[in-house]
């Protein structure tokens, strides 16, 4: 199907897409880009393709329209030739080792976290409910569509730290001053904790942490980025199994 106007009450719709009230009232969002579309494929998430070349897929509907349109609903500079409308992806059931996220709040970080959970083979993501919205457009790209290979929970922390202790997870919190070295740390059933970017782990979580462990590194650094700590941890993690 050819849409030209602008004014198309699918172009504004789409468009709307871009809002996170929107994406949420109606569990749709929209990504760009060959790479991410043929994981969303995958994923069986696709609803509409819409694109400036004459390509058509089979199953499911596509609209060719023109490059202002593209501009229209695009949140890059340059937009891509094709984006799809997908829907949200639904979460299972907790499995495998835990990453939990206390107030991350930079798009970049969690897109990493994300791509990092999948290469180090971690099973879910726990996220708080105030963390950065996982359909933001920059968490997306930054995923490298690895969103569409993870399972993310994004719900209350406390509760689910809860049901992570019935179900006999270690809570793990990650502390500049923990005690053990994670490269020292072995347990089959883990839930990692990664902290807000500025202020670390809030107290309340602190409190129900089993332990706390620590990345070695040069004393000159303080600290390291949000998303390079949990990288570092799920590779430990993953190198000893």
């Amino acid at each position: 199907m050819k849409i030209t106007s602008l004014n198309n009450e699918k172009v504004i719709f789409w468009a709307k897409l871009k809002m996170k009230k929107y994406r949420d009232v109606e569990n749709l969002f929209i990504i760009e880009g060959e790479h991410l579309i043929k994981e969303a494929l995958k994923k069986g998430v696709v609803i509409e393709l819409i694109t400036t070349d004459n390509y058509e897929h089979e199953n499911i509907p596509t609209y060719n329209v023109t490059s202002n349109i593209m501009k229209r609903i695009t949140s890059l500079v340059t937009p891509s030739r094709i984006m799809a409308v997908c829907r949200y992806i639904m979460p299972s059931d907790i499995e495998g080792n835990v990453l939990l996220l206390d107030r991350i709040q930079d798009p970049g970080n969690l897109g990493t976290i994300i791509r990092s959970t999948v290469a180090f083979n971690f099973g879910t993501i726990i996220a708080s409910p105030d963390t950065v919205d996982y359909y933001n457009d920059k968490v997306v790209r930054s995923s490298e569509g690895m969103i569409f290979n993870i399972n993310i929970i994004k719900s209350d922390l406390h509760d689910m730290i809860m049901i992570l202790k019935k179900n006999e997870y270690k809570i793990i919190g990650t502390d500049v001053m923990g005690k053990d070295k994670i490269n020292d740390f072995k347990h089959n059933k883990s839930a990692f904790i990664i902290g807000n970017e500025g202020n670390g782990l809030s107290d309340d979580i602190k409190r129900l942490c089993d332990n706390f462990v620590k990345i070695p590194m040069n004393k000159k650094c303080e600290s390291l980025n949000a998303a390079v700590a949990a990288s570092i941890i799920m590779y430990e993690v993953y190198n000893e199994r």
